[in-house]
């Protein structure tokens, strides 16, 4: 696996999948090929996550690729540093999740974003979850926060609620 052009490569695949997807392709499974899946999965990304990323680029020009390459560098970084390169084999599923309604220390939506980060990281989130979703990014752009920033937090801090907390309330102002 190359990593100094890395990024060319991510580029290239998320660019395949946003095409894909425009062209009609709605089966993350048939969009890229055994060698660029391998590629996907030895850098700690799911053809899924990155379906994902396409299909709402899509639908409303956002998460761009520039987030999309941040978060995924993010998620790497965290694959290959704390997890030495091996995949969990542990799954998390949507109604495990906190609800979208649940609160930590008065924020909506923190309990949700974090449990959602913690398994982006790990790369645990059910294929039909999505780290950086139409309602974490509302949550996010509500506070200002760019969404590999705030996996960056969580990464730093991943099993410190109170730390993710306080950095929160600290960046919007409350802390």
């Amino acid at each position: 696996m190359k990593h100094y052009n890395y990024h060319t490569q991510l580029k290239t695949l998320w660019q395949k999948a946003v095409d894909a997807y425009a062209d009609g392709n709605r089966d993350s499974t048939t969009i890229f090929t055994t060698e660029e899946t391998l590629w996907l999965t030895a850098n700690g990304v799911s053809t899924q996550e990155i379906y994902d990323f396409a299909e709402d680029y899509n639908a409303v020009g956002e998460p761009d690729f520039t987030t999309f390459a941040m978060i995924t560098d993010v998620r790497r970084s965290y694959f290959h540093d704390k997890m030495k390169g091996q995949p969990s084999d542990q799954t998390i599923a949507p109604a495990k999740l906190p609800a979208k309604d649940a609160e930590a220390d008065g924020i909506v939506w923190l309990p949700r974003i974090t449990a959602k980060a913690r398994a982006k990281l790990r790369g645990e989130l059910d294929p039909d979850t999505m780290y950086s979703c139409p309602g974490d990014r509302k949550f996010l752009k509500l506070h200002d926060i760019h969404p590999a920033q705030f996996l960056k937090v969580v990464a730093d801090h991943f099993d410190d609620d109170s730390a993710i907390v306080s950095w929160v309330k600290q960046h919007i102002g409350e802390g």
